[in-house]
């Protein structure tokens, strides 16, 4: 059966998100994306305006990207305050002609962590203005409870520091936010370095991860492309197949107490 999940009221089939920077050229960018089979892709608006305007090739591939069915996700990534992110959200709205926009605002340069007030700010603002915010955010409750309130009905926590491949840092938080924002749809987004890491969020519930440098570094994008898009969808599997609880001690899986014993 089909695992799709609903996102501002449209489906997804795959529960993989993935991104579009620092692959190690166009080509292979293009086929790691097909072989994610990802339902949405994240394309930086600063970064195409930065290298001089689109180029053709990208272009070309979110072309045939959307022809396929996949959603664009224009992020507002590099901006420092609520006012620059929502200036530059209306701009990918008119490049794009997407109202979907993966809201960011950094408040450290040192952790890219978001800066949770101007980011409440800029979604506040753009959830005004008729946008689908995704909101990337920290693993604080508050905020991201406070970000739901606002409007955004997909929140997008971090797993670790963006770019770090450190994995899950508090997966108690994150278990947290799960289980005390049912209604949200949760993506694990940043600080993932290797499939082991997005099973692990799928595991705790999330509905979906998001991730870019794990896929664009790796030694075999396409490859590492193809290992995360068959590890998320085998981990959602687990999950809904429900994981065995932890036991504190060893329990025997064959017990020989009462059973028949066979003798040679």
């Amino acid at each position: 059966m089909e695992d799709s999940f609903e996102a501002y009221g449209e489906r997804l089939a795959s529960r993989l998100m993935v991104g579009t920077a620092a692959y190690p050229s166009p080509a292979v960018l293009a086929d790691a994306v097909d072989a994610s089979e990802a339902a949405v892709v994240t394309v930086g608006l600063r970064r195409t305006l930065a290298s001089g305007g689109d180029n053709g090739f990208l272009a070309g591939l979110l072309a045939r990207l959307t022809a396929r069915g996949v959603r664009l996700l224009p992020n507002t990534a590099g901006c420092r305050t609520a006012a620059e992110a929502v200036s530059l959200a209306r701009m990918t709205r008119e490049l794009y002609g997407t109202h979907w926009v993966k809201l960011e605002v950094v408040g450290d340069e040192y952790t890219l962590q978001p800066d949770p007030w101007q980011l409440l700010e800029a979604a506040e603002t753009l959830v005004g203005e008729g946008f689908a915010v995704f909101p990337y955010a920290t693993d604080d409750l508050l905020l991201c409870q406070r970000l739901f309130d606002a409007g955004c009905q997909v929140l997008m926590p971090w797993g670790a520091p963006i770019g770090s491949g450190q994995g899950l840092l508090n997966p108690w938080a994150l278990a947290t936010l799960r289980a005390r924002l049912p209604q949200a749809v949760l993506v694990l987004d940043a600080g993932l370095g290797s499939p082991a890491h997005a099973a692990q969020a799928m595991e705790l519930g999330f509905d979906a991860v998001l991730l870019n440098s794990a896929i664009a570094h790796a030694g075999d994008p396409v490859g590492m492309a193809r290992a995360f898009a068959r590890v998320v969808a085998g981990a959602r599997a687990g999950y809904l197949a429900g994981v065995m609880a932890p036991q504190p001690m060893a329990v025997a899986s064959t017990p020989v107490c009462g059973q028949p014993l066979l003798v040679g």
